[in-house]
């Protein structure tokens, strides 16, 4: 999916209700972007997502009311039919996920850190 601005993204999220963004300092000296991973048919798309450093991703929640969350290292969504999680990415690296409650059926992704 192409990444959003992050004005349009805290707007989207204060529309949706979507969670706060944690308040990190991103680090980098590229303008962040907003990028969006759709939870839908019990799966993450998309399920591998690259992004910049201090680049912020947004989970949602679009599967008809069906209860997920997002569970990684040092981050977690609360579990929800529906809404949205926002979380800024500071550290470059790989950063593994999944639904605590469909993690057998693979729901799973990860974020590609540059």
């Amino acid at each position: 999916m192409r990444p959003r601005t992050l004005a349009g993204a805290l707007a989207t999220a204060a529309l949706v209700g979507g969670a706060a963004i944690p308040a990190l300092a991103s680090g980098g000296a590229h303008s962040s972007a907003v990028h969006d991973v759709v939870l839908h048919n019990i799966r993450y798309h998309p399920a591998t997502l690259s992004v910049k450093r201090g680049d912020v991703v947004t989970w949602l929640w679009r599967d008809s009311g069906i209860r997920h969350n997002v569970t990684g290292s040092g981050f977690k969504s609360r579990t929800m039919g529906s809404g949205s999680f926002s979380w800024r990415f500071t550290r470059k690296g790989t950063f593994s996920y999944h639904c605590t409650i469909h993690f057998r059926e693979g729901m799973v992704g990860k974020v590609v850190v540059h």
